[in-house]
């Protein structure tokens, strides 16, 4: 599982003219899954992402998290982040989860996620989605779960 998590004032989501998820201060957080990602690993990904201190603090530190400013959320599926440009110009996506799977486990996430935040909101699994934001910073992370790392280990 794979995530980039971008530091936002204001993030929307439009799909075929009509807005279907907008937020406020916050994190907009792209979601990629593999085909071998699980339960597990999403729900330590959401708690990480609630933990991370990447938010001003009074005297301008980061030193707050989305759960200290009381931020809002929002999860956009993005396969493309299983991207391998490896050989030749075009992607290949070999290592994206099927359709179902990534499905599944992108709503768990947001579902798992709405227990940790004040507002959650999604995209359109599958949707051609317009996405705006406002980006804070500009501060992005990227981060990738791998079940060895979760345990202390790394291979």
């Amino acid at each position: 599982m794979k995530v980039v998590i971008q530091r936002v004032l204001y993030s929307n989501i439009e799909v075929n003219g009509e807005i279907v998820a907008a937020i406020n201060r916050g994190l907009l957080v792209f979601l990629g899954v593999s085909h071998t990602d699980t339960e597990e690993q999403a729900r330590k990904l959401v708690d990480k992402i609630a933990k991370l201190r990447i938010f001003s603090d009074t005297a301008g530190k980061t030193n707050l998290s989305i759960q200290d400013i009381r931020g809002e959320l929002l999860v956009v599926s993005q396969f493309t982040l299983y991207a391998d440009t490896k050989k030749g110009n075009r992607p290949s996506f070999i290592d994206a989860a099927d359709p179902k799977k990534a499905n599944d486990l992108y709503q768990y996430f947001a579902d798992y996620a709405k227990d940790k935040f004040e507002k959650v909101e999604t995209g359109i699994f599958g949707a051609n989605m317009k996405i705006t934001l406002t980006n804070d910073g500009p501060f992005t992370i990227v981060m990738e779960a791998i079940s060895q790392e979760f345990n202390g280990e790394r291979s």
